[in-house]
């Protein structure tokens, strides 16, 4: 053999034995216009086409000034993008080169050197194409052409007989939210919104590993490693699992291959509140002769999860039960964090999962209006313990089941279980959000004149949809029959008794319904999955509202735009009006909006855990924002923690006392709960407590005679009369302090209670001093009562809105040091 015909045959050789590589072409020069222009300007990807304008100085930002107006025209718009990229004849040499997109959005035609190979209509799905002979040696020229998705889903609804709601939205798989919600602009988006590469590989690759728990006791986990491989040749290969390795025969084509793994002596991963996150590392390669061709790794928890329902005398229950504990599901609803996703950093998604883990929630629910989030968004929820209950992303609308409609959702039930099902934070799968809801409570039927036809064929879709394509593709790509199905969130419509009684419910008797606050403590279900008041978002967000210097008043053009909800500030000051005095200076209306929203939900929240274990969860409408607005988050698009976010903690800790008054007959009658939410009991627990006068006089005092003990995942209620408790003081003028303490003086738990709302309570002026720790903590004390303490400046603090009572101090740390921290307290709103 020659030298020449050696070299060939080696270069061959190590070609077929390559390992599996890919290369990203997000980071090529991409290019955009508009179809109907010749001019491309500089594009990024991922990115969306917003964002390229914005960068390119065509539009002005629409999260600035009333600028949302002013963009609307890029929706129906069609737009081009292109960029150029070498392949070399190494590269090209391989046996099989996929072009491969993550994420499309939506409707777009994929052409590789001037050929038409792919046509995408959803913007969930990773669309993988064979590329290879269509590339050259040289220059490639890759072309994405995005026709408008808004002029597509008119299209679309067209071939339907009747008008839908949210018309063409529902049409469209895409973020519905971009369509414009009640906290959300409507910026509707085309682009390459996640990343595009290039995979080369040979002889064969690992598709997918799907691990399925068949088994878990404290000696061993039994898995089996379900992967499908594609191999271009048939033959002897061998997979190797954590150095593990098994001989296997593959097939030319699709492999479905299962390997059992064991591990040994495995440690659980348990949800925040409950124990550590234990996680484990699943290396999978696939080799031929030794030599690996493809890996991946993933990274698991071992936990077993079941959605417990039992019929009980008032309906039946709902609750988890994680490792076979039952769990007090503590946690809010996740918005897409931006309303341009690409621009959502694993920092912003670390960052929001660490604030939920920090105030003691354990589960997280994605809103299906949205997104399926980034991987980062699972693996920081694996990492912190939170629960991830995912929707499907279906909302609040009546959505086609025609045969295109079926096979797309298919494939992306398919695309997101291959994804996410190996996430250990992973709890439930839920088919959408409130389209149950829409189709039985909404009256859209009658707004819009359907036939008892019309209404047939649209319940009809309704369970095609969520009751047999999805489940079953479920059932199809997933590896264990123990993934939760729930087909709709609510199970039942809010106004219907068994809204209250079984299932998940979303309760909006307060806001929409514009019932008091008090009446979260008597309309109470078995899991509350959706509830909220908005509140505004902090002074540095709301400032950032403004392109140039910010206007602060109630009436300026600009903050009234970033409230999207069409009644948002009446209601506001309804309520407010109720229960506190309603400022006309901006930042104090601004401090009161998040106390307002910081009670609503406090007392929502508590009323819930004191019905434990009738009510088994709390899930708060929202976590977060996707730009600066007015509106039911806990954290707002910029990232400050609102008043409600700090009140969540407080009112979240695993161990709490809580408070509520009842009426028996004549008597008021004043209770305490002592809740226990660890897995752990509590013995010998003494409770005592003191009513105080706002100047720190004491008033009197009293606490049960006797210590009791409060079981794992337990509540004890303790109810005293309330006329004993209090006697001749005014309840305008008093407070009560609890606490519960162990016989060694640990303190269990504690609390305070005020005996009327806000406005009616007659405070004293505070003094309230700051003094100067070391650049990051201060101490901040007071002579008498100073409600709602509010530090201002542009950090984080450890604490804030919180009660610092007569004669105390509080140590604070900042996340930065500040020149100056301003202070203020209730007292000041009340002049």
């Amino acid at each position: 053999m020659n030298k020449t015909l050696l070299f060939s045959f080696l270069f061959i050789q190590n070609i077929l034995f390559a390992q599996f590589s890919e290369r990203s072409l997000s980071s090529e020069k991409w290019q955009f216009k508009n179809a109907k222009e010749n001019k491309w300007l500089t594009a990024t990807v991922p990115g969306t086409v917003h964002l390229d304008l914005m960068n390119n100085k065509i539009i002005p930002d629409p999260y600035k000034d009333e600028n949302e107006k002013k963009v609307q025209w890029v929706e129906n718009e069609d737009w081009d993008y292109q960029t150029s990229f070498v392949i070399s004849s190494k590269e090209l040499a391989n046996q099989n080169i996929e072009l491969v997109f993550n994420g499309l959005d939506t409707f777009s035609e994929i052409y590789i050197n001037g050929k038409l190979l792919q046509s995408t209509d959803n913007m969930f799905r990773k669309w993988t194409i064979p590329v290879k002979q269509n590339l050259k040696i040289g220059g490639n020229i890759l072309q994405v052409k995005f026709k408008s998705a808004v002029h597509a889903g008119k299209e679309l609804a067209k071939k339907v007989p009747f008008t839908t709601p949210e018309s063409p939205r529902s049409y469209i798989r895409k973020a519905q939210y971009q369509f414009g919600w009640d906290w959300g602009p409507r910026l509707v988006t085309a682009g390459i919104w996640k990343e595009v590469k290039l995979n080369f590989w040979n002889l064969a690759k690992l598709e997918n590993v799907k691990i399925e728990q068949k088994a878990l006791t404290k000696q061993k986990a039994a898995l089996n490693i379900h992967t499908e491989i594609l191999a271009d040749k048939e033959g002897k290969y061998s997979v190797s699992i954590n150095n593990k390795i098994s001989n296997i025969q593959l097939k030319k084509g699709k492999n479905s291959i299962e390997i059992p793994f064991t591990i040994e002596n495995p440690k659980l991963w348990q949800p925040n509140g409950q124990g550590e996150q234990n996680l484990y590392n699943i290396k999978v390669s696939l080799q031929k002769e030794s030599k690996i061709l493809t890996e991946k790794t993933e990274r698991i928890g071992l936990k077993t999860i079941e959605l417990v329902q039992e019929k009980d005398q008032k309906g039946k229950s709902f609750y988890f039960k994680v490792n076979g504990n039952p769990i007090y599901a503590k946690g809010t609803n996740w918005i897409p964090g931006d309303s341009f996703s690409p621009r959502v950093t694993k920092g912003k998604y670390q960052e929001l999962i660490k604030a939920c883990k920090d105030v003691n929630m354990n589960m997280i629910r994605i809103w299906g209006g949205g997104i399926y989030e980034d991987d980062e968004f699972y693996k920081a929820c694996d990492e912190n313990g939170i629960l991830v209950w995912q929707d499907f992303m279906f909302a609040g609308s009546f959505y086609p089941a025609d045969e295109n409609f079926q096979e797309n959702v298919e494939m992306e039930v398919k695309d997101q279980i291959e994804r996410l099902q190996n996430h250990a934070s992973l709890a439930l799968w839920c088919g959408n959000n409130e389209v149950d809801e829409a189709i039985v409570n909404w009256g859209y039927q009658k707004q819009f004149k359907y036939s008892k036809e019309d209404s047939m064929k649209v319940w009809k879709d309704y369970k095609k949809i969520f009751h047999e394509v999805i489940p079953n593709a479920i059932k199809k790509y997933a590896t264990s029959d123990k993934q939760i199905y729930w087909e709709s969130s609510p199970s039942i419509g809010w106004g219907h008794k068994e809204s209250l009684t079984e299932g998940d419910s979303h309760y909006w008797g307060v806001w929409w319904g514009e019932q008091p606050f008090e009446i979260y403590n008597e309309k109470v279900p078995r899991f509350a999955s959706e509830y909220g008041f908005q509140g505004m978002p902090t002074l540095e967000t709301t400032k950032s509202m403004f392109s140039g210097t910010p206007d602060l008043s109630l009436q300026n053009g600009t903050v009234k735009a970033h409230e999207k909800h069409s009644r948002g500030w009446e209601i506001i000051d309804n309520y407010m009006k109720r229960d506190y005095n309603i400022p006309t200076d901006f930042v104090k209306y601004n401090y009161v909006s998040q106390l307002l929203q910081a009670r609503g939900m406090q007392i929502a929240i508590e009323a819930h855990r004191r019905a434990k274990p009738y009510n088994m969860g709390t899930l708060y409408w929202q976590l977060n924002d996707c730009w600066p607005v007015v509106s039911w988050s806990s954290i707002d698009y910029s990232g400050n923690w609102k008043a409600l976010h700090y009140q969540v903690k407080r009112s979240f800790e695993n161990q709490v006392i809580l408070i509520s008054e009842e009426k028996i007959e004549e008597d008021e009658i004043l209770n305490f709960y002592v809740v226990n939410d660890n897995l752990e009991k509590v013995e010998d627990l003494y409770l005592d407590f003191n009513i105080m006068k706002f100047n720190g006089e004491k008033q009197g005092s009293g606490g049960l005679a006797d210590s009791y003990t409060i079981e794992p995942n337990g509540i004890l209620k303790f109810p005293f009369s309330l006329e004993e408790i209090i006697g001749n003081s005014k309840k305008d003028e008093i407070f009560l302090a609890i606490t519960a303490r162990d016989k060694n003086e640990k303190i269990f738990a504690q609390a305070n209670y005020f005996f009327v709302k806000p406005k009616d309570l007659k405070l004293i002026k505070p003094t309230i001093k700051i003094k100067k720790i070391s650049p990051k903590e201060i101490e901040v004390s007071t002579d008498v009562l100073a409600k709602d303490v509010y530090l201002l400046g542009d950090a984080h603090f450890s604490d804030n809105f919180f009660d610092l009572l007569p004669n105390t101090s509080k140590r604070i740390k900042l996340s930065k040091p500040l020149e100056k921290v301003e202070i203020m307290s209730l007292f000041d709103t009340m002049n």
